[in-house]
This record gives C-alpha cells, structure tokens and sequence, in this order.
C-alpha cells in the first residue's frame, strides 16, 4: 500500500513539474503522438518536414499564430497539403539560412526557406536576399510578471531593483535584446541599461535567455523569475490560455514598436507557394489572426 500510495505521489510530482510545457498550441494530427514532456518535445517545428510544399521560416515570437495561420492557408490553398514552419529566434534561423542546415538534438533540418519574417531592421539587412517583401503585423513590448505581481512590478524602472529575478532575451540571438535595452534607455537611462545587463546579469539577477518566447514564460511559470520584457503578443498569450501570469503595460513614451515582414527568397524551392502564402499573409483572414494573438495589422 505504502509502495502504491509512493508511486501515485511520484507520479504526480512528476506531472506538476512538467505541467506548463509546450506545446502550448493543438498538435497536428498524426496515427501516433509521441510527446514526452522534459524530454522528448519540440515545440518549434510545425507540420510536415517529408517534402514539404511550403516552407516557412518565422521569427518565433509568432509561435502562438502558427497553426491556426497554416489550416487556414490550406483551406484557402486546398493544393497544399504539406507545410514545415520554424519559429525560432530570427538570428537562428538567419544562421541556419547562410549554413545551410540546422541541428535540434539529433534532428538535422537542410530544408531551404520559400519565405523567411523578422523585424524590420533585421529585413533592411538581409534585402539582397528576397524576390518580394511585406509588411504585415506590429507589435510593441509589455512585461511578463507571475500570477498576482508578487514583485510588485509596475514599469521596466523596478526590473532593475536587486531583489527582482528577470528573465532578459539575450542581445546576443535574440533581436528584442536590443530593442528591450533601448526602452531601458527610455525608462531609466544608460544606468538602469547597465544595472539590468551588467550588474544584475553578473549578480544572477538577470538570466539571459537563448530563446526568449519559449524560456521566459516557463520560467516564470515554474517560479525561477519574477518578471521578463517581452513581446505584448507572449504575455497577451499566455494570459489568453488561462497561465498563471499577468501582462504590464510599457507606456507609450518608452515602448518600442517593431514591425513583421515576410520576405520571399530569390532562391525559393518552392515559388509559387511562396507567393500564394505572401498573398494569404496580407488577407483579412490571416490579419484578423494576428489580431486574436495580441498583434496590430496594417
């Protein structure tokens, strides 16, 4: 009995420590789901990575549009059948494109991109690459804070406080680094900047992040931060599916907006996909997706 009682105890021990893991979205269909959270589980890749007729690459603080984007493209584009979609961070996938291939355990991926999204700068930098680019959502920055604000967090002047455990994307991968530092810059000036990036990163106060839409809620889900600039989007999600977080509003004073492109790749493997999937993009349909995630659209 006492062996009965210890297993069942174990077992949901076991089901509370993994119990906020992605995927947080409805996974394809499949004969099989074979899912094991903590261990084998890769909530970044979508669809269908056997001869896909349609590849996208988005930067993956969309992560939370993704599938809902993709059945709906197929049903205005019944031809496609089979999609493969990343939503890593922009730079990642930027790397992945020059190298042309990319390893996620012992997963190696050398598909090529038909359509690659980012920011704008990162877009303007890469320009020589695409066929075609458009603009078609925006978004700004909120802060992540656990369920009740127990930090007592009400703007991004208390992340630099030396009791706050923030989670921080990391300048270095993840390009919302370098836009979160600038409305640090906004909010505080180069001294609030430097206590959250440099002493607080040094003191352990500040965990830099390699994947921000993924490590910052689970962090703070399972009680290792107290507070993570994101994008409006990722707090707006994580409250729409009932997590317990709450969303901070950054004024607009010291917010920064950042707008999505999409851009088609000169050397798409798969063109006319490509553009149907950039036409979709820009349809009411796939805008008023976006705007049910937390998202402005043009």
């Amino acid at each position: 009995m006492i062996l009965v009682l210890c297993q069942i105890s174990a077992g949901f021990i076991a089901a509370q420590e993994h119990r906020f893991d992605p995927p947080w979205n409805e996974p394809p269909q499949s004969a099989i789901r074979f899912t094991v959270p903590g261990v084998d589980n890769v909530p970044d890749l979508f669809g269908d990575i056997n001869d896909p007729q349609l590849v996208v690459f988005f930067a993956g603080n969309q992560f939370m549009c993704v599938d809902a984007l993709l059945n709906a493209f197929k049903k205005a584009y019944p031809c496609y059948t089979r999609v493969f979609a990343e939503t890593l961070p922009p730079g990642i996938l930027a790397k992945q494109m020059e190298g042309g291939s990319l390893t996620m355990g012992n997963l190696r991926i050398t598909l090529k991109p038909d359509v690659y999204t980012a920011g704008k700068t990162r877009m303007d930098a890469m320009a020589p690459l695409f066929a075609d680019t458009t603009a078609y959502a925006y978004n700004k920055l909120a802060i992540m804070v656990r369920k009740g604000n127990p930090g007592k967090i009400s703007g991004l002047k208390d992340l630099g406080r030396k009791e706050i455990l923030v989670a921080m994307p990391n300048p270095e991968f993840e390009g919302i680094g370098k836009k979160i530092e600038a409305a640090y810059i906004k909010a505080g000036g180069e001294p609030l900047k430097d206590r959250i990036m440099d002493q607080k990163v040094k003191d352990h106060t500040t965990r830099l992040t390699r994947i921000h839409h993924r490590q910052t809620p689970m962090w703070m889900l399972y009680g290792k931060s107290d507070a993570g600039p994101v994008w409006y989007s990722e707090a707006y999600y994580q409250v729409m599916i009932g997590h317990p977080v709450e969303l901070v509003p950054v004024p607009d004073h010291e917010n920064i907006r950042s707008t999505y492109i999409a851009g088609i790749l000169k050397e798409a493997p798969h063109r006319q996909a490509a553009k149907d999937f950039m036409h979709f993009l820009k349809s009411s349909q796939a805008r008023a997706i976006y705007r049910k995630y937390g998202f402005t659209t043009p």
